[in-house]
């Protein structure tokens, strides 16, 4: 709705960096609030934010180039134009657990505890994340006439003008914000470690399978289902794969 947040001289801020930068922050500060009730060390939890940070940007990216490809090949300098929008939750997802495996094996650090700890910041982190696409105007819906109907008029904004969408992007915000407080119950309930994690990536799964079907933007399609179905689909049968295998190992001890 409001593509530039302030300008400053020839300065412009993004209100989509704005929020994503703000979604992040708020995350990390969660992350190490629960850190400290845990006794865990909070240098640890900083670097590793740092090092998450910069796997979900650099993955991020990269899958939405490449689900883009088409568009990106006659102008390749726009795929550096992060302030624009384009940030793709799988591809950063997979970029983020990557690089925070990488650390937690370099320094010899417990898993499961670790990503039981973070999952309630990712999801807190994506909520404040998307008033950002819905303020850039990404990730729009399909036409609809319901009465929370949006459309777009500012000429920067990245969804088609004068045409009522569906706000998928408020979709997204309020999932993960009802994954935030569901993970926020569960946490010290929890019975082994990584069953937060897995409950986030269930849920999480089950969230965007069911907002895709109301997307609006390019999507890149195998079969009846877009790319983020189904990945979607892999995320919550792994979820509930490993599930079950830790709840199996937790019995045995």
């Amino acid at each position: 709705m409001h593509p530039i947040l302030t300008k400053i001289g020839p300065l412009s801020i993004p209100t989509y960096g704005f929020f994503v930068a703000a979604g992040f922050l708020l995350g990390a500060a969660l992350a190490l609030r629960r850190a400290r009730q845990e006794g865990i060390n909070p240098d640890v939890i900083t670097d590793l934010a740092f090092y998450i940070l910069l796997g979900t940007l650099i993955g991020a990216r990269i899958y939405y180039v490449g689900e883009h490809i088409s568009y990106f090949k006659s102008r390749p300098w726009e795929a550096l134009y992060l302030w624009k929008g384009g940030l793709a939750f799988y591809g950063g997802f997979l970029g983020a657990f990557l690089m925070a495996l990488w650390y937690v094996k370099k320094h010899k650090l417990p898993l499961w505890p670790l990503a039981d700890l973070l999952a309630p910041s990712v999801a807190a982190g994506e909520t404040v994340g998307r008033l950002g696409c819905f303020s850039a105007g990404c990730c729009y819906g399909k036409p609809c006439h319901l009465p929370w109907a949006i459309t777009f008029t500012n000429p920067h904004s990245l969804a088609p003008l004068g045409i009522p969408l569906h706000p998928t992007q408020l979709y997204h915000a309020l999932a993960n914000l009802l994954i935030f407080l569901i993970l926020i119950w569960l946490y010290p309930r929890r019975k082994f470690p990584g069953q937060v994690f897995l409950a986030y990536l269930f849920l999480y799964g089950l969230a965007r399978f069911s907002i895709e079907f109301l997307r609006g933007d390019p999507r890149v399609y195998i079969g009846p289902l877009s790319l983020p179905q189904w990945f979607s689909i892999l995320a919550m049968a792994g979820a509930v794969s490993m599930l079950i295998l830790l709840h199996k190992k937790e019995e045995k001890k």
